[in-house]
């Protein structure tokens, strides 16, 4: 039996010790993606407690020859699409109040970072779903693939799109030059 395997079972056991063990093996992971795919902490903090209630009421459907990780960060980034869906629909609220502004002195490194960010932010969501998995989290093809359950090409033709739009975003905006190409924006391609 695989550890993920006894995990789960300890789980479906009741087993108070296994259910914070499985929290702990993914909180990390559960709510980085939140918080990259949301944008903003409170609703990550909100969609990743439902990720988990979503986890543990759907235990008993996990198919154990699958590894857990993927079947896990599935559900959040379907959370994730819902919490957006939800949101796109009502009236948005103000952003939160109490967060101060950043006051650190600008130079044209935070500049290119904001940039990234808000280029990642404005990608569509399938495009900026698997760029943070790949970039962010490091997550292989493979394990993007049945996160968002699409082939590995779809994956890895999703990825490129998403450098080019931000490429094209940074272009715009001056702060890349014309002729420079997607592979010097973003490493890690395995």
């Amino acid at each position: 039996m695989s550890p993920d395997a006894a995990l789960v079972k300890r789980c479906l056991s009741g087993d108070p010790a296994a259910c914070r063990e499985l929290v702990e093996r993914f909180q990390t992971d559960v709510l980085a993606v939140c918080r990259r795919l949301l944008a903003h902490l409170h609703d990550a903090e909100d969609v990743a407690q439902e990720v988990f209630l979503r986890v543990f009421r759907s235990l008993n459907r996990w198919d154990n020859t699958h590894p857990l990780r993927p079947w896990v960060l599935g559900i959040t980034v379907n959370r994730c699409r819902t919490w957006i869906g939800r949101r796109g629909r009502g009236p948005e609220l103000a952003d939160y109040l109490h967060e101060a502004p950043d006051r650190r002195p600008a130079d044209d490194s935070a500049e290119m970072i904001r940039e990234i960010r808000d280029a990642v932010d404005a990608l569509r969501d399938e495009y900026r779903e698997v760029f943070v998995l790949f970039h962010e989290l490091g997550r292989s093809y493979e394990e993007i693939a049945e996160v968002v359950g699409r082939p590995v090409g779809t994956v890895k033709t999703w990825l490129h799109r998403a450098r080019l739009e931000i490429l094209e975003r940074l272009r715009t905006r001056g702060l890349v030059p014309a002729d420079e190409q997607p592979d010097t924006l973003v490493q890690g391609e395995e």
